[in-house]
């Protein structure tokens, strides 16, 4: 079984949180619905299926992110990353790039959707970006070419702020929002 889209994005969200909150050494925990876990690893599994793949993941990045605990509520799975991972995720990771510039940009309580936009284009000449009417978010962006990465950014412009929240393809695709 392929672990690398599963690994790429818990490191993905940790080095987000690291971003927004600033980095602590400390032990987090992610939840993943069984839909998502599925579409990550390429697979069709039940509960059961699921808890035994997911523990030959945690043996595969035993020397990366240490002894992962997993559990199961309801088709919820919720990992436990102790201290070790998140340090090794923040000593391991590049401390700059898309990511940080686009959270800065939106932190600016006077950014502008076009501010926003400025930060996709600035990595990228393959952005998509639209205006969506969905009720759910305002504007939908993304780099065509999955470069630098491959989420859906779906933003909200509040007026006096800019928000976002990023999904994988799969997630966006389920959602059946129209873009």
């Amino acid at each position: 079984m392929n672990y690398d889209r599963l690994r790429k994005n818990i490191f993905d969200i940790i080095k987000e949180q690291q971003i927004k909150l600033g980095y602590r050494k400390e032990a987090i925990r992610l939840y993943y619905p069984l839909q998502s876990l599925n579409r990550l690893l390429g697979t069709d599994l039940d509960e059961g299926q699921m808890e035994s793949a997911l523990n030959s993941f945690a043996e595969s990045v035993k020397d990366e992110l240490d002894s992962i605990r997993i559990s199961c509520d309801k088709s919820r799975f919720c990992f436990y990353l102790p201290e070790r991972a998140t340090e090794y995720v923040h000593t391991h990771t590049e401390q700059k790039g898309f990511l940080y510039d686009l959270i800065e940009t939106i932190s600016n309580h006077n950014a502008t959707i076009d501010n926003v936009i400025e930060q996709f284009r600035k990595y990228s000449d393959h952005v998509y970006f639209k205006k969506v009417n969905h009720g759910e978010f305002d504007y939908l962006a993304y780099f065509e070419d999955g470069e630098p990465d491959d989420y859906r950014y779906c933003l909200s412009d509040k007026g006096d702020h800019i928000i976002y929240h990023r999904f994988t393809i799969e997630d966006y695709n389920d959602m059946k929002l129209d873009d």
